[in-house]
């Protein structure tokens, strides 16, 4: 008697008891990750997003000064680690891209790279607004999802970032413009200025543009409605 097919990812048991295989299709359309598998309340996506907003403007210290010179060597094998931890999160999540395109029918090539701590992984080679939406809200939708088929496969929780037609790129220097703008504006009339509601990724070039320009901001509110408070220096 033949052995019966395992069960588990990609089998289905029917009511009386036969294991059978999903088709090629039903395999293919299974590569989109369904958020509700791995976040158990809307708390878990707001821990996410506030991740990249630094609440002060500021950017956290490295502890590489507290390190005892002795261990040199052990560092630079703990950031061959984190290196190659990064290009894994980026390698996933360009796979998982990839299905996606494939199952919409759009046209893209994919580009990873590794930028300070997170992976970038950027859709390039065609204008895809469907995929970045008003004001980037579909991208930033996307980046979850990205983040949370990475998380499956490592199980640790990635900070990957995801761009589409260069739409990052270009929104930073516009944010990082606008950032100096309002910072030599309230240092001008010595007076707060609250900016309309951003995504943690806009809040944190507003955040470092004013530091830069020897202001403080703060993050407040809630999300979707979370915002940057620029105040004039002490």
């Amino acid at each position: 008697m033949g052995d019966a097919p395992a069960e588990g990812f990609g089998t289905v048991v029917g009511p009386d008891g036969a294991a059978s295989v999903p088709s090629d299709d039903e395999q293919e359309l299974d590569t989109v990750v369904d958020a509700n598998d791995f976040l158990d309340s809307d708390d878990d996506l707001d821990d996410e997003l506030t991740d990249e907003d630094d609440e002060s403007g500021e950017d956290d210290e490295s502890d590489e000064d507290d390190e005892d010179s002795d261990d040199d060597d052990e560092g630079e094998g703990d950031e061959a680690d984190d290196l190659s931890s990064l290009e894994e999160e980026g390698e996933i999540a360009a796979d998982y891209i990839e299905g996606l395109l494939d199952i919409a029918d759009l046209d893209g090539d994919i580009d990873m790279d590794v930028e300070g701590d997170r992976a970038v992984v950027s859709v390039v080679g065609a204008t895809l607004d469907e995929l970045v939406g008003d004001d980037g809200e579909v991208l930033e939708a996307l980046q979850e999802l990205t983040r949370l088929a990475v998380h499956r496969k490592t199980g640790v929780r990635a900070r990957l970032m995801l761009d589409v037609g260069g739409f990052r790129s270009r929104r930073r220097t516009e944010l990082a413009e606008l950032g100096r703008s309002v910072a030599d504006e309230v240092s001008r009339t010595g007076e707060p200025k609250k900016l309309r509601a951003m995504s943690p990724f806009e809040r944190k070039i507003i955040h470092d543009a004013v530091a830069v320009a020897g202001l403080r901001s703060e993050s407040e509110g809630e999300e979707p409605h979370r915002r940057v408070v620029v105040f004039p220096a002490s």
